[in-house]
């Protein structure tokens, strides 16, 4: 199958060349050139616009937006409309919040193009592991795209779990997930290192938990490689950035009268680690990094000109 990738981040890159990988073509775009031009050495066809990337794709024409929430997303959506037709089709496989989606999706449908809008877990291990696909869509049009959502998934890492909305809320909620493992997790060690009587190794007992305990899981594997000699968990400040996920979950529990007391507990412990360091918020920032290539700051970072460089991802 043949479709446009347009952002070429962290995930948006590897997922092109997951997909390079199992045979589909991909016309690549972003406003950085380098990072379209460095994808041609794996096979993709670079575009130097937007247009370009359009022109390059044949009917129905799949775009895949892999892009920042909000006004990124939504500014691209707007400027590629303009150059579909009829039968075309727009996937938005960022973190955007759900509640725009529905309305997209009846405005594109006014000029006969298709909305998808797609869930993407996987991280930076995406590109060899798989990611777990969360679409939401008509069933016509992401029937579609299934080729290309197979192939990106690991086996069964793909459902299509609803109408247009869907895909982004069952994310939404999968974040709020991962907030509150990894802040149990982060509070556990916290109170490890607590107790100096014992002169726990963090790194050791990370290590036996992944065997037999049924604390085990790929968080804890990510744990293990943080916490390990010479990895610089030492150095990394407790300061713990939020996309914006998390908040929007607990508003929905909320708004939905759902009890959910450690999600809630999680995101607000992101809030008050920036004014505090200690093992709890390191480890969280460490998992981070681990799983999403999400960027930490350092001490030394922290105490050089300008302050620390956060990302928002």
């Amino acid at each position: 199958m043949k479709i446009a990738m347009v952002g070429l981040g962290k995930m948006g890159a590897n997922m092109t060349k997951r997909l390079l990988r199992n045979g589909h073509q991909v016309v690549v775009y972003d406003r950085s050139e380098q990072a379209t031009l460095s994808l041609a050495g794996d096979g993709a066809a670079p575009a130097e616009s937007l247009q370009d990337a359009v022109g390059q794709l044949e009917a129905p024409r799949v775009v895949w937006l892999m892009l920042p929430a909000g006004d990124p997303t939504d500014q691209t959506i707007a400027e590629v409309k303009t150059m579909l037709a009829r039968g075309d089709i727009i996937v938005d496989g960022g973190n955007s919040n759900y509640l725009g989606a529905a309305p997209a999706a009846r405005e594109l449908a006014t000029l006969g193009i298709a909305f998808i809008d797609a869930g993407v877990s996987g991280g930076i291990w995406g590109l060899d592991n798989g990611y777990c696909l969360m679409v939401g869509g008509d069933k016509e049009a992401v029937s579609v795209v299934e080729p290309v959502f197979y192939d990106l998934a690991p086996e069964g890492g793909y459902a299509h779990v609803g109408p247009p909305g869907a895909g982004h809320f069952v994310k939404m909620v999968h974040n709020g997930i991962e907030y509150g493992l990894m802040q149990s997790y982060a509070e556990g060690f916290e109170l490890l290192a607590a107790a100096e009587e014992f002169h726990l190794d963090l790194h050791e007992i990370a290590s036996i938990w992944r065997y037999g305990s049924v604390v085990r899981s790929w968080l804890l594997d990510l744990a293990h490689r943080a916490l390990a000699p010479g990895a610089g968990f030492e150095h990394i400040e407790g300061v713990i950035v939020d996309s914006g996920e998390g908040r929007w979950t607990v508003e929905e529990c909320v708004k939905r009268g759902v009890a959910a007391p450690v999600m809630a507990t999680s995101l607000f412990a992101r809030f008050s680690s920036r004014s505090k360091d200690s093992v709890a918020p390191r480890l969280v920032a460490a998992l981070r990094n681990q799983f999403g290539g999400h960027a930490v700051v350092t001490d030394t970072e922290a105490s050089g000109p300008g302050g620390p460089a956060n990302s928002t991802s």
